[in-house]
Parts: structure tokens; sequence; C-alpha cells
């Protein structure tokens, strides 16, 4: 099984509480290997108030959070008990397991947040494989030169015409090859 991303409902108003206690349930329980990240989807708005500009961080889906899992029984039993969450979006009810986000999706949202689907923190470090999925150089692979963790950019190494050329690539735009 592999992880995927699923939307998961919760009290309007209860986002980040709700993404503290399952982080912290996640923690307890040793579900580490399991319930990776979870993302109160937001996005910062320009607000002008008697002719001054203000930065505000509003929710994208008001009672909704992400979390990245792998749908194990347990996995799905901790999010599913935790205080806060009404349950699972994409699950018909009566036990049935939810329908994970598509890629396309996730990177939609995530990349609005100048997020990644890929932790990269975590997940990759130079020299690695990567596939670039989106942008100029969509469908090519290259190799991890830099990452500029601040810019959410990666320096890659790709074969152009036969010669190896470093160029920039965003978090979004790239996913981590096996």
């Amino acid at each position: 099984m592999e992880k995927e991303w699923y939307v998961v409902n919760t009290y309007s108003g209860h986002e980040n509480k709700v993404k503290e206690k399952l982080e912290m349930r996640a923690s307890s329980m040793g579900m580490e290997d399991y319930i990776f990240r979870v993302v109160v989807p937001e996005q910062k708005q320009i607000e002008y108030k008697d002719g001054v500009a203000k930065e505000k961080v509003t929710k994208m889906f008001p009672g909704y959070i992400l979390v990245e899992m792998i749908m194990t029984d347990e996995a799905w039993f901790v999010v599913r008990n935790t205080p806060g969450v009404t349950g699972f979006i994409g699950s018909s009810g009566k036990g049935a397991k939810p329908f994970p986000l598509t890629p396309k999706e996730v990177d939609n949202i995530l990349s609005s947040m100048g997020m990644s689907r890929l932790d990269v923190a975590n997940e990759l470090k130079e020299g690695d494989t990567i596939k670039v999925i989106s942008g100029a150089f969509a469908n090519m692979f290259g190799k991890v030169k830099t990452i500029d963790m601040a810019g959410q950019k990666l320096e890659v190494i790709l074969d152009l015409f036969g010669q190896e050329t470093v160029v920039e690539v965003a978090f979004s735009e790239i996913e981590k090859t096996n």
C-alpha cells in the first residue's frame, strides 16, 4: 500500500485544533509510519481597510483538512476517532473506506499554498533521481543537484540533446522515482 491524500471533515473553525490533536495521536499511538502529514489548506489574501493593505490568511475549505496517510484499518480508526473529526469525504459510510484525492487535485491545492505533494525535507536528497511532471521539462528524468528549501526549488541535472544541463524546477513540478 502507498501513501495517499484524503479529505477529512472537521467542525468548522476547529481545523488547526484537529490538526494538532491528530498529529499528537499519531505520535502517541505509534502511527508515524501510516499518518504522515496533516495540512489545513489556507491562502493569503490582501485586504484593504481604510486605504491600508493588510495580509490575511483564510481557509480554502473551511471545515476540511488534508491527511497524507496509508489507509490501513488502524490508521483509519485513529483519524476517524480524533476529537473534532466528523468523517472522511469520499466514503459511503457504513464502515466503507474513503477514496483518495487524485495526484492532480492534491498538486492544485498544495501548489496554491507553496507546498508540494513530495515531503522534500524528508524524502529527497542530493543525487536522487526525479521525474519532472509539469512545466517546460515535463516527462524528463534527472538527478537532484541542489535543494533550495527557502525558495521551494531544486537544481536538477537533465540530459538535453546528449548534454548534461542544470535546470531549476519548483518542488510542485517533480515527483521522486524509485
